[in-house]
């Protein structure tokens, strides 16, 4: 049987990218390519679909209904043909030591939690993970590769595989000791902060039109592990990282019972230095970042629309 002509599929990579991100601009920084390529492919697409899938903003592209429909049923398709190479690779042994630093948080909330997927599908492969205190201490480090927030490290090539939402969260008991129904309620609580991210909270105090509100107290710990372990402990109310906690808000050690505004940053990206970027190790490594990243993202909307306490 004659399959119909498909889409390009460079095009469809160019959408999905821009759908999900809601820019053109990070489409182009998680794809490494310019501004122009992706919106060309968008272009290109829309042509051939006959179809316009975006309404351009100076800042945003915004989805039409066309692309809404298009990106629910691409990003599926995409998923599959992803799982079914990784799954035809790994036939394959990649074999070898991968040396990687992380953040000490995000090694310890999300990516040491995962690793024995990875494991049992490259069991031949160590990785070695090591952790620094700073981006800029991570990439002089003697490593093969960098997870990291969005950094410029000449001769690196990176790729953004996981995002990251900010919003309040404390503990069940806390909530009910204390009750936080609205942003003006945070003047009876502890806010708790790490030392390297006290910004986060008074950006989300303007974005929630509240950036003079004097809180009940502050404590702030030296790394962001602390202020987690904290929130769980009822200390107070953190400003928090879902994709790092998402294990506590999907049990209910943690609650979000303040849904709106969420901050959203660029995430956690991929580094490798441009002569390793296509080693089997780095490949096998990025793909799965890629794969679980996706996955644990798509689970955020669940945190913002759930019951509320």
């Amino acid at each position: 049987m004659r399959r119909p002509r498909l889409p390009p599929l460079n095009a469809i990579k160019a959408f999905e990218a821009a759908a999900q991100l809601g820019s053109f601009t990070r489409a182009a920084e998680e794809l490494s390519v310019t501004h122009g390529a992706v919106s060309r492919q968008i272009r290109l697409l829309e042509d051939w679909l006959g179809a316009r899938l975006f309404l351009r903003t100076s800042r945003n592209a915004v989805a039409t209904q066309a692309g809404v429909d298009l990106l629910a049923e691409v990003g599926p398709v995409l998923d599959r043909l992803a799982t079914v190479s990784q799954r035809l690779q790994n036939r394959t042994p990649v074999t070898g030591i991968l040396r990687i630093s992380a953040l000490p948080t995000f090694a310890m909330r999300w990516l040491i939690p995962r690793l024995q997927e990875f494991q049992r599908a490259h069991p031949d492969l160590e990785l070695r993970i090591v952790t620094a205190s700073t981006p800029a201490e991570q990439f002089r480090m003697d490593v093969d590769a960098v997870i990291s927030g969005p950094s410029r490290q000449p001769g690196w090539v990176g790729k953004r595989f996981l995002g990251e939402a900010y919003l309040p969260l404390l503990s069940p008991n806390l909530m009910r000791a204390c009750p936080l129904r609205a942003s003006a309620d945070l003047a009876r609580h502890t806010l708790l902060h790490a030392a390297t991210r006290r910004e986060m909270w008074l950006r989300w105090l303007a974005a929630a039109n509240f950036p003079e509100l004097k809180p009940g107290r502050e404590q702030v710990f030296e790394h962001f592990y602390f202020a987690i372990q904290a929130a769980l402990e009822g200390l107070g109310v953190i400003m928090g990282p879902v994709a790092l906690v998402s294990d506590e808000l999907r049990s209910g050690r943690l609650v979000a019972p303040i849904r709106d505004p969420v901050l959203k940053t660029r995430g956690y990206f991929f580094y490798a230095p441009e002569p390793m970027s296509n080693a089997p190790t780095v490949i096998a490594i990025r793909k799965w970042l890629m794969n679980t990243g996706s996955f644990a993202e798509r689970e955020f909307p669940a945190y913002f629309t759930g019951r509320r306490y």
